[in-house]
């Protein structure tokens, strides 16, 4: 499974790339907020420079990228993941994701040209990188450093929904799959 644009989104199952936002060289800590709105407008009026509103997963979010923000008026906050690791200078692009898996499902072998964050809103998700593995569920986020190959598969009994920000080098594409590095299916425990 790879991740598609979500204007050849067929279906409820798979990775979708809903957006790209370009954020820059940033000069202090980055994280990535999560905050929902009973409305489209509603998310709008409180989007700042670093924000987008997307409508996903049955919600309408408003993500921001950036210095860690307060609470949006109207909204409310689901999460904060950071800091997220970046280098100074290197200017960065925002690729916000969807994917919705059934159980067993596994990703293709890859790694980012920047830090991955995943934020889960059902069921659960074990990633498997060369340090071991880490498990996502609600109300526990994952991130993944530049450069570091992973393999995703969704476990337990439910179907996993959530959302991923890949925050990448904005001169290289944000994902790579690689063949150089095989995952020892230390997920295959958690199904």
């Amino acid at each position: 499974m790879s991740c598609k644009p979500v204007s050849q989104k067929t279906g409820e199952v798979g990775c979708w790339i809903l957006t790209s936002l370009p954020v820059g060289s940033p000069a202090g800590p980055v994280y990535w907020s999560l905050d929902t709105f009973r409305t489209q407008e509603l998310a709008e009026q409180a989007k700042g420079p670093q924000g987008v509103v997307v409508s996903s997963l049955g919600k309408v979010w408003l993500l921001t990228v950036g210095e860690r923000p307060n609470e949006a008026p109207g909204g409310k906050r689901v999460t904060v993941v950071g800091p997220l690791t970046v280098r100074p200078g290197l200017s960065y692009t925002a690729q916000i994701m969807e994917a919705t898996l059934q159980p067993g499902m596994v990703s293709r072998t890859h790694l980012h040209s920047g830090v991955e964050a995943f934020y889960t809103e059902t069921g659960e998700s074990c990633l498997e990188t060369p340090a071991g593995k880490q498990i996502g569920k609600r109300g526990v986020d994952i991130t993944v450093p530049e450069g570091v190959p992973m393999e995703l598969t969704a476990v337990g009994t439910e179907t996993r929904r959530g959302l991923i920000l890949v925050l990448h080098d904005a001169s290289k594409p944000p994902t790579t799959l690689v063949n150089d590095w095989k995952s020892k299916h230390l997920c295959a425990d958690e199904k």
